[in-house]
């Protein structure tokens, strides 16, 4: 089962063991069409865009404007068209969040690989550049893979955090531990037990 999140930020659990936590707003959505391989169709308020398209379908499922981003997601069997039930939030004990990383643009080696890099003074000429990057005349190309400077960020992330807790009043969901992404950010929790 997924729900549509986004991130609030970070904060502490207030305990003689303190923990990191890492707050979601859990987006209210609307379940459009469930399909049969436990899939469906839900909408959601994204953002004031409005256009023909979102209109229509707005019409044709009998939602209000303010719910005009549309997406599939995972649902659980026996769900019906109408407010997707969050109850199943509060039982969960482990999921799995996916957001996009912040992006970090073109990085070098050392941000982006963690190379150590050569001495900072004594004239040594090699400072933050990678260094070589292939042998000789065998194999006389660069092999696959090969670490390099190059876009770093703004991909999807997936991880695993265990819920703390789940305010179903507010929608506010509680995981241990950090998550990637800025805050913000919008996407997908899916729970796994």
């Amino acid at each position: 089962m997924e729900f549509i999140v986004e991130k609030i930020g970070m904060s502490r659990t207030i305990a003689t063991q303190s923990a990191p936590v890492t707050l979601l707003k859990v987006i209210e959505t609307k379940v459009c069409e469930v399909r049969e391989d436990g899939k469906a169709l839900v909408a959601y308020n994204s953002s004031k865009k409005l256009n023909k398209s979102i209109e229509g379908q707005q019409a044709k499922y009998g939602i209000t404007k303010e719910f005009n981003k549309f997406m599939t997601i995972e649902v659980a069997a026996g769900t019906q068209a109408g407010d997707l039930d969050l109850n199943a939030l509060g039982e969960a004990a482990v999921v799995k969040t996916s957001l996009t990383s912040k992006g970090r643009g073109f990085s070098g080696v050392i941000k982006r690989h963690g190379f150590s890099g050569g001495p900072g003074a004594h004239g040594s000429r090699f400072h933050r550049a990678p260094g070589s990057i292939g042998n000789c005349e065998w194999p006389g190309r660069v092999k696959p893979g090969q670490k390099m400077p190059g876009q770093y960020g703004n991909a999807q992330v997936t991880v695993k955090n265990d819920v703390i807790s789940f305010d179903s009043e507010n929608g506010i969901l509680v995981l241990k531990g950090s998550i990637p992404g800025h805050n913000g950010a919008r996407g997908l929790v899916r729970i796994v037990k």
